[in-house]
C-alpha cells in the first residue's frame, strides 16, 4: 500500500532532519514540495511535483494511492509542523488518514519564542497567512499577553503595526520581528512601531507581540496633548479588561451633553479608569471632579492616570453608589457611566442632591439599563433626550482601508 510521508523541514534543509527521516526522503518514489523545499534535494532521482495548487497536488497523490507496491512512497515536504497551520489538516480531510504519517519539525513559532527567550505555553498563535486580521484585532482588543502572528505578503509586520496604531489601544506591546528562523540569514529584532513601518522584512517572518507589564512607566509629555479628546492609549487601563473605558469619541460627545461651565462640582459615577473625569478636569481646571468607582483597582487606576496627566482637580473616591455619595458636595453635573446594578437607587439619590438647573448624563451599552433609566425619568417627570451612537474607526488592511465598529452606545441627557 502506498505510504504518504508528510515531513516538516526548516531553513537548514536536509541537515536539520534526523537520519531516519532523511532516509525516508531518500527512498521516496515521488517528491512533493515548494520550489524551496525541493531545492534541498536537487540530486534526488525521483519525479517531483512543485506544490503550488494544493488541489492539483492532492489529485496527484490520490492517483498514486492505487499503487500496490508497498515500497511506493510519496514524500510531501512542508515547513515546520504540518499539523500547525499547515498542509496536514487538508491532507487528512482529503486522503485516507491511515496511509499518512507525519514527521513534524520545529515550528517557526517555537523558534521565534526561543529566540526572544519567552515561555510560550500560554501564548495565542494567530495565522494571518491567507486570512484577514480579524482574529488578531480581537486578540489585541482583549489585551492578551503573548501573541504570535504568522504573516504573509499582505499581512506583513507593517500591516500589523498599522493595525496597532489604528486600534488606539490603552495596552502597549513589544513588537518583535523574527525573520528566516533557522536559516543562515536569521534576524530577530525588537522594534518600535514607527521603526516597523519604515523597514522592509524578509518574506519568511513571524511577529511576536508581548504585552508590556507596566505601562505606567511610559512618560507622557502633557504639553503635547490635545485640550479635548485624549487618545484611549493615553490612559492606563484594567489589565484583564483593557477595553473597559469610555472611548475617545464617546467621551467627546458626553462632554458636549454635560454643557460644562467653570467652577462647577461634577460627579462621575462608575468612573472606571477615570478617562471622563480627567477630560472634564483638563477642560475645566476651576471645577472639582469627584470620580466614584466601586473597585479598588479602578480607584488606583484613576489616581495613576491623574498623576500621569498632571491633573490635580479630580478626587478619586472608592465605594459603592449611592451609599458613598452621602458626604460629597452638591453637584452641578453628574455623569453615570456605570451603576453596579443600583441605577434606580442612584437616580433617586441624584434627584435629591443635584443643584438647580443641573444636568445628568448617562451612557448605556445595554437596552435593559437604558429602559430602566427611561422608566425612572418618566415616573419622576424628568425631561430627557437620547443620542444613539454607532461609530466605526478606520483600520488598514494591507494597502486598503476598512472600518471596524465600536460597540453602540446610547447617551441620555436629563433635567429635573
Amino acid at each position: 500500500m502506498t505510504k504518504i510521508h508528510v515531513i516538516g523541514i526548516g531553513l537548514d534543509g536536509a541537515a536539520g532532519l534526523t537520519d531516519s527521516v532523511r532516509e525516508i526522503v531518500e527512498n521516496a518514489t515521488l517528491l512533493i514540495g515548494s520550489s524551496r523545499h525541493l531545492s534541498y534535494f536537487l540530486s534526488h532521482p525521483a519525479p517531483r511535483l512543485v506544490l503550488g495548487d494544493f488541489k492539483l497536488a492532492i489529485s496527484e497523490i490520490r492517483n498514486n494511492l492505487a499503487e500496490l507496491d508497498e515500497n511506493y512512497s510519496i514524500v510531501v515536504l512542508v515547513s515546520g509542523d504540518p499539523l500547525f497551520f499547515g498542509l496536514g489538516r487538508l491532507l487528512l480531510e482529503e486522503l485516507p488518514p491511515k496511509q499518512i504519517t507525519f514527521y513534524p519539525h520545529v515550528s517557526a513559532v517555537q523558534l521565534a519564542f526561543s529566540r526572544v527567550k519567552v515561555p510560550w505555553q500560554d501564548a495565542v498563535v494567530i495565522s494571518s497567512h491567507g486570512r484577514s486580521l480579524d482574529a488578531l484585532t480581537q486578540a489585541l482588543q482583549e489585551g492578551l499577553d503573548k501573541i504570535a502572528v504568522l504573516t504573509d505578503s499582505v499581512n506583513t509586520p507593517s500591516a500589523i503595526a498599522n493595525l496597532l496604531l489604528a486600534l488606539d489601544l490603552s495596552t502597549r506591546y513589544e513588537f518583535w520581528v523574527c525573520e528566516n528562523l533557522g536559516g543562515m540569514d536569521e534576524k530577530v529584532q525588537f522594534l518600535s512601531i514607527n521603526a516597523v513601518l519604515k523597514e522592509c522584512f524578509a518574506p519568511l517572518n513571524v511577529v511576536i507581540l508581548l504585552r508590556q507589564s507596566d505601562p505606567i512607566d511610559l512618560g507622557i509629555n502633557v504639553d503635547n496633548l490635545p485640550i479635548l479628546g485624549l487618545s484611549d492609549r493615553t490612559f492606563v487601563s484594567f489589565r484583564d479588561r483593557p477595553g473597559l473605558m469610555t472611548k475617545r469619541e464617546i467621551r467627546t460627545l458626553v462632554l458636549g451633553e454635560l454643557a460644562l461651565q467653570p467652577q462647577q462640582i461634577v460627579w462621575d459615577i462608575g468612573a472606571g479608569t477615570g478617562s471622563v473625569s480627567i477630560e472634564i478636569a483638563r477642560l475645566c481646571p476651576t471645577s472639582q471632579v469627584y470620580a466614584i468607582e466601586k473597585t479598588a483597582m479602578g480607584s488606583t487606576l484613576i489616581e495613576q492616570n491623574c498623576r500621569r496627566l498632571q491633573v490635580t482637580n479630580v478626587i478619586s473616591i472608592h465605594g459603592n453608589a449611592p451609599d458613598i455619595l452621602q458626604n460629597i458636595p452638591t453637584p452641578n453635573r453628574i455623569f453615570i457611566g456605570g451603576s453596579g446594578g443600583n441605577l434606580s437607587a442612584i437616580l433617586d439619590f441624584c434627584k435629591l442632591k443635584l443643584a438647580p438647573n443641573g444636568i445628568i448624563v448617562l451612557a448605556f451599552a445595554t437596552l435593559e439599563h437604558l429602559n430602566q433609566s427611561l422608566t425612572w425619568f418618566k415616573e419622576n417627570d424628568w425631561q430627557y433626550k437620547l443620542l444613539q451612537i454607532q461609530l466605526s474607526r478606520s483600520i488598514s488592511v494591507a494597502k486598503l482601508t476598512r472600518f471596524t465598529p465600536l460597540n453602540p452606545v446610547t447617551i441620555v441627557t436629563a433635567k429635573g
